[in-house]
């Protein structure tokens, strides 16, 4: 098999997609080195760059989602799907894969119903607490649902699914630097208690508003921030800061080496991404979670409040964001007793190796194919 393998990975739009795709990618050429792996993504969607920057050829499709404001140019979005699905046609005709895979996303939804319509056994992998509509449409033609949270009998059939955890970025679990000396390379005093508050690459509007609104208080604490504002904000709040003097902020667009930076926080402020959530699950991190409203079917709000029925996060509202979050992260990172209970409850809704798990999935259905 490992001579022969060949697997379609497909999906994408954004990284909370792209980092579980490359990751069973990474761990497929882990169990078969001699493994061929396509890529099929949406043409001008991050994939298209980002899958590339990890080793891997990629397919664009021009495919995209409709629009529900202007009805009218759902024209053209209906000409892209059938284009997209001729266009799958072909790449499956040409690459002839054992197994298709998808992670969610719009391109995922004419790749495997092409890939199915051959006969092609189909995986598909769900990274939220509340499934996406591509995997629901494609779930009755998937032999195999990898999911990471529990319950989701509720949107797919129980005799496929397979608990398996989101799988990420493994450098993010290999991080030797201790606390105390991650806590330095911010410039900061290991011997006090640290926040890092993050809001994605490109930034996380209400997050950064609560921080700005709580500049006085972030002076006058006894707390350090490391605060990452994301690209799209970064020099308006860098304008909006002139002038400011602080010991213990530290403001920056974006953080290369995140590794270091949750071991350097005592506390983490983030949206509730999937993939994220399965990344603070794992490093045993406290979180404060503010989920996006502007996510398809506030998915977000579900994922954090997966972990807060288990006392293992805490959630602020978005709309209450710039009042109560950063007294909030003040408080509770000073409270020890509260930092260990989260951390030990986190801990527990961890699902580890979970690219490797996925990856032996697909490497047994493509098994069964070729039989």
């Amino acid at each position: 098999m490992s001579d022969s393998l060949r697997v379609i990975i497909s999906g994408g739009g954004t990284g909370g997609h792209i980092f579980p795709a490359v990751s069973i990618a990474n761990a497929v050429k882990a169990l078969c080195p001699k493994a061929e792996i396509l890529f099929v993504g949406a043409l001008g969607r991050m994939e298209m760059q980002r899958v590339p920057a990890a080793g891997y050829e990629i397919k664009g499709l021009p495919i995209q989602g409709f629009d529900r404001k202007n009805p009218l140019k759902n024209i053209k979005v209906l000409y892209k799907i059938w284009k997209s699905q001729r266009m799958a046609k072909k790449i499956i005709r040409d690459f002839q894969p054992q197994v298709a895979v998808g992670v969610g996303g719009y391109a995922s939804g004419p790749t495997l119903n092409m890939a199915a319509a051959k006969g092609i056994p189909c995986l598909i992998q769900e990274q939220n607490s509340y499934a996406g509509v591509t995997n629901k449409l494609l779930a009755r033609k998937a032999e195999r649902i990898c999911v990471a949270y529990e319950g989701m009998e509720r949107f797919f059939p129980a005799e496929k699914i397979m608990l398996t955890g989101n799988p990420v970025r493994q450098q993010l679990l290999q991080t030797k630097v201790t606390r105390e000396d991650a806590v330095r390379s911010f410039g900061f005093d290991p011997a006090r208690k640290t926040v890092l508050i993050v809001g994605g690459s490109l930034g996380a509007r209400t997050i950064n508003e609560s921080v700005m609104a709580h500049l006085e208080q972030i002076r006058q604490s006894d707390v350090q921030f490391v605060w990452q504002t994301g690209s799209y904000y970064y020099q308006q709040i860098k304008e909006q800061l002139k002038g400011e003097t602080f010991t213990n902020l530290v403001v920056t667009d974006f953080i290369s080496d995140m590794g270091v930076a949750y071991k350097a926080a005592d506390i983490v402020v983030s949206r509730a991404g999937a993939g994220s959530i399965s990344e603070f699950c794992l490093l045993g991190k406290p979180v404060i979670l503010v989920p996006s409203p502007n996510v398809a079917e506030d998915h977000q709000t579900k994922n954090a409040l997966a972990l807060v029925n288990k006392q293992a996060a805490l959630y602020v509202k978005d709309i209450d964001a710039p009042q109560q979050l950063i007294p909030l992260a003040i408080a509770t990172v000073s409270d020890e007793a509260k930092l260990k209970s989260l951390s030990d409850n986190i801990l527990k809704m961890a699902l580890p190796d979970s690219a490797e798990r996925i990856a032996k999935e697909v490497i047994t259905l493509a098994t069964k194919k070729t039989k």
